[in-house]
């Protein structure tokens, strides 16, 4: 193997996850261990009750380790939840003398000045990302080094988060017994796990559908021109479901997993679907068209949401490659049929590229975010198995 394992962590609303991976010679990531649990004491991608949440990365932790057949000593943490926003900052730095040509030390003093925005005290940055260079009046310069100018500027995606939040995520791991090596956006993970180029090249728009959260990220005039979360997910569907048809949680979550959204056909409307008593519940029948209404509402504005974002940034008509869903709500029946209809662009199901292991992992939509953060990780690791406190990555990555 090329560099020595890493491990990935994802404390979701729904599911815990812990993968163990490696990469290959050959550039691919090779998945050797993987632990998963139902999530516990976590809500829209927030910590609720810490005992519960750290008995589940516990768990997954000692199942991966067991699997792999390696001791995990740190890893990388998947960040989510609603609070995470991205804001595009812009920052200029004049070249001296004016006219001269522009160096490496310019190009660090823009982006530091793009970086310098105020969040206010309670909010900290988890990516910077630049988009384009502009000097003096000309935009759409990806590497402005040796060119000549009076001005530089650049365009940056700034990701943050609230700060407990984000450390009580943090905390969990670093009670289990393991050293935080690194953290990302959710969002960012699953496009790293299965976009290609020619998607990213052409415009996309990605988007992530948990259980307590819908993450986004996209792609467009080749740079990510946008970032976020939505604090609905797939549990809102199952909660219209339970609270319309008064029927329990349980029954409510399998009409959404067995039923998804319909494809409307001629004698579809009034089919009944039964619902099998079960803990107490006496059972009962409802209308398919019931089903399927309460479900395409939520969805529907969960898409719009994004759908807004997109065009108050006018990225609307650029996604040349529509749009790919990932996470677990993207397993729900006819689901890119019905995105692409409500959004009037091309969707697929992206599943993670240029893995193979063990099959659970390499597969389903719904690892998406764990495996791109485990590249990710492999990405940003320096092979060394020193660990990194817990006080030292939240100055690294969230300052003080």
């Amino acid at each position: 193997m090329a560099t020595a394992p890493v491990v990935a962590l994802e404390i979701g609303t729904s599911r815990v996850r812990a993968l163990v991976g490696e990469e290959r010679e050959d550039g691919y990531l090779m998945i050797t261990g993987v632990g998963e649990t139902q999530s516990r004491g976590v809500r829209k991608g927030d910590i609720t009750d810490f005992d519960n949440a750290l008995s589940c990365v516990e768990q997954v932790l000692n199942t991966a380790e067991e699997q792999s057949r390696v001791t995990i000593n740190q890893v990388h943490v998947v960040l989510t939840g609603s609070h995470i926003q991205g804001t595009i900052s812009r920052g200029t730095t004049p070249i001296m003398p004016p006219d001269s040509e522009i160096t490496p030390e310019d190009i660090e003093a823009v982006m530091e000045s793009a970086r310098a925005i105020s969040l206010g005290p309670e909010r900290r940055t988890l990516h910077s990302i630049h988009q384009q260079f502009f000097v003096d009046d000309q935009e759409g310069v990806t590497n402005p080094e040796g060119m000549v100018g009076a001005k530089l500027s650049v365009s940056m995606l700034i990701l943050h988060g609230v700060r407990n939040r984000i450390m009580n995520v943090l905390r969990v791991a670093n009670t289990a017994g393991v050293e935080t090596a690194g953290c990302a956006f959710a969002g960012l993970c699953s496009a790293l796990a299965v976009l290609t180029p020619e998607q990213k090249e052409n415009g996309c728009v990605l988007i992530d559908l948990g259980a307590g959260t819908t993450d986004y990220v996209v792609y467009a005039n080749r740079c990510i021109a946008l970032a976020g979360s939505i604090g609905v997910g797939g549990d809102h569907v199952t909660n219209d479901l339970a609270m319309v048809l008064n029927i329990p949680t349980g029954p409510a979550e399998k009409l959404k997993a067995n039923l998804g959204v319909q494809i409307p056909d001629s004698d579809w409307q009034d089919q009944p679907v039964t619902i099998q008593p079960s803990g107490g519940f006496a059972g009962r029948t409802v209308r398919l068209a019931d089903v399927d209404a309460i479900i395409s509402a939520r969805l529907d504005e969960t898409l719009t949401m994004i759908y807004d974002h997109l065009r108050r940034n006018n990225l609307h008509n650029v996604m040349g490659a529509g749009i790919v869903l990932t996470g677990g709500g993207a397993k729900m029946k006819n689901m890119p049929e019905f995105v692409s209809s409500v959004l009037n662009m091309p969707c697929a199901i992206g599943r993670p590229l240029n893995v193979s292991g063990i099959a659970t992992a390499t597969e389903g939509p719904e690892y998406a975010a764990v495996v791109g953060m485990l590249k990710y990780g492999l990405r940003t690791s320096d092979g060394e198995t020193q660990s990194m406190s817990l006080r030292n990555l939240v100055r690294r990555f969230l300052g003080r």
